[in-house]
């Protein structure tokens, strides 16, 4: 079997990096260590090597569709949905009250990965009826835990969030389906919800929606927005179930991730379709945004994770290839010799190191975001609020370099591959499909980039960006304690003193009243501070690699760490000094993109 991903290279960043099993100190942990974390890992390489790699590209080639009013997905999905119950996965996070095994989040990242490498198709059935479940268990009463969350987590039903609607795209504050109240408590619901993932299909029995609607006489905007539970089939008193005027008009048919259902549902065609009200009315927004931000970290995972098995196969290939001689020092190649590998000519290995680079310092920070959520949740009172604000301000970055950058990533890897990365003989061609949807999942790029300049920035005061200047205030110092990261130390603080001056710079406009011109480049903004914090990721990772060399301290051999340093010194040399570009357009006074009434570009 190919390899998909390093499981040494995960265990570094779980163990030397973030050193996860200090969480095993907290109460909620408590029942964990380090023994039974690596049992987990192990078994789920091995469930990822059985039933999720072996069906990767049969679920590219037989992929999800609606047939005679049926969604049709590839049978293993409901094998996947079905071991998920049995073997705890679906509530690994959830409290035992709730069914759950009380696993951190971070380990169930991480586990995260290894199936997500192996196919990204599945783990979004299991991880939106997770997170349906969780929104549940978190907001709504017990009656709606009791009915609903056992199925769910059973595998036996599925969940889903609804948030998009036809007219309304992203514009939440522009969403129209109605709830209009019941004498018997419920509500009845009509409206359409499109792009609706994991929405139907024939192995669950029953699949449990979560629907943002607004209630009649609500107010205008977002805050007029109440969540409900709408189920495709209600449950009678008797316990059995009937169909609640849920229909799926369609499925969309999609260049990547063909195996992943995206469903169009119609709610109350026939004027009987009944939702139950999750916490308080007019409050729904706010507690979709906890399945939101968790989906988001899903969403760079899920990106992350496609291009670190895109990686591994374009190394594979690069180690078996003979193309080309090597260059002598007179400039020359002696078509005598044989050819050589592909991996010996610098142009691949560049593009090999580019990927490697983008893939693992992608994956440190989205478990170093899995482990704030871990503390922000169940550590010490009086750093919860830390941990949550740190989380908060890398949500957005968390989703967005892995997409972006992880497309680019395999566009290298097709580069390797020549002409063959262009063909389904081999993988590059699907990965590169799966990966362009993760940019759009969630909230597309813009919008992550609004968020994390508009709100995460400017939270509290700036309180958020405080604390994440401490935290690598306090890696730059411990790097600094090796001769040979010095000088990468000192870049780094050089970079992170640039990015403040850029945002003081946008700020006075923002204080100005002018907002349009404070979010104008966001996005230019958000590829700023995220190549610097992925630079922050990567001193950490050769700080550690670098300590486990002096002290003779290893798990592995010297290479594995000397791999991490040379890649650390390749994303500075060849990645970091793009935000050079990038702080030069920040500052320009040139404004060329905001609409002027008398000015008509588009010509």
């Amino acid at each position: 079997m190919a390899e998909y991903m390093n499981m040494d290279t995960l265990r570094f960043i779980l163990k030397d990096v973030l050193d996860v099993s200090e969480l095993c100190k907290l109460e909620r942990f408590a029942d964990y260590d380090q023994e039974s974390f690596d049992i987990l890992l192990d078994s789920t390489k091995s469930w990822a090597d059985k039933v999720f790699y072996p069906t990767f590209k049969a679920m590219d080639e037989d992929p999800a569709r609606y047939e005679n009013g049926k969604i049709i997905v590839h049978p293993v999905v409901g094998e996947v949905m079905k071991t998920a119950g049995e073997n705890g996965w679906l509530g690994s996070t959830f409290s035992y009250d709730d069914g759950g095994m009380q696993l951190p989040h971070s380990m169930y990242t991480a586990s995260s990965h290894i199936v997500e490498c192996a196919n990204n198709s599945l783990t979004g059935y299991m991880g939106l009826t997770a997170g349906a479940a969780n929104l549940i268990v978190t907001f709504g009463k017990q009656k709606l835990k009791d009915l609903y969350v056992p199925k769910m987590l059973s595998g036996a039903w599925g969940g889903t969030m609804c948030l998009t609607e036809p007219q309304a795209g992203s514009s939440l504050s522009d969403i129209s389906s109605t709830a209009v109240p019941q004498e018997d408590g419920s509500f009845k619901i009509v409206g359409q919800k499109i792009f609706i993932s994991g929405g139907d299909h024939e192995y669950c029995d029953n699949f449990v929606h979560l629907v943002l609607a607004r209630k009649e006489g609500a107010p205008a905007g977002t805050k007029g927005i109440s969540l409900f539970v709408v189920p495709k089939h209600r449950v009678t008193d008797d316990g059995s179930l009937e169909f609640n005027d849920v229909t799926t008009a369609g499925d969309f048919q999609k260049m990547g991730q063909r195996g992943y259902c995206t469903t169009h549902l119609s709610f109350g065609e026939a004027d009987d379709c009944r939702g139950w009200l999750v916490g308080s009315e007019n409050k729904g927004l706010k507690y979709m945004f906890q399945m939101m931000n968790g989906a988001r970290i899903d969403v760079g995972l899920i990106a992350t994770s496609t291009a670190t098995a895109a990686y591994y196969a374009s190394l594979q290939y690069a180690k078996e290839r003979p193309q080309g001689r090597k260059i002598n020092n007179q400039g020359q190649k002696d078509v005598k010799n044989e050819p050589t590998l592909i991996i010996n000519h610098p142009d691949v290995r560049r593009m090999l190191m580019l990927q490697k680079s983008i893939n693992e310092g992608s994956l440190s920070l989205l478990l170093s975001c899995s482990k704030y959520q871990d503390l922000a949740e169940f550590g010490p009172e009086d750093t919860r609020e830390y941990y949550h604000d740190l989380l908060e301000l890398l949500t957005p970055v968390a989703k967005t370099y892995p997409s972006e950058m992880g497309a680019v990533a395999i566009n290298n890897g097709l580069q390797i591959f020549g002409g063959y990365g262009f063909c389904t003989d081999f993988p590059l061609e699907q990965y590169y499909r799966d990966i362009r949807i993760t940019s759009l999942y969630e909230g597309t790029t813009g919008i992550q980039s609004l968020d994390l300049l508009g709100r995460k920035v400017t939270m509290k005061n700036g309180q958020a960006l405080q604390f994440l200047t401490k935290e690598i205030g306090e890696d730059i110092k411990a790097a600094m304690t090796y001769d040979d990261l010095k000088p990468y130390a000192s870049i780094l603080k050089s970079k992170m003193d640039d990015t403040q001056a850029v945002i003081m710079h946008l700020l006075g406009f923002a204080m100005g009243g002018k907002y349009d011109r404070f979010l104008a480049d966001a996005t230019v903004f958000m590829d700023l501070f995220s190549t610097n914090i992925i630079a922050w990721q990567w001193l950490v990772l050769a700080t550690k690699a670098k300590e486990a060399l002096v002290t003779g301290a290893k798990t592995y051999d010297d290479a594995f760490y000397e791999s991490k340093i040379h890649t650390m010194k390749f994303y500075y040399k060849y990645e970091l000094p793009k935000t050079l570009g990038l702080k030069e357009t920040l500052l320009s006074a040139e404004v060329l993109t905001i609409v002027e009434d008398d000015v008509e570009v588009f010509v």
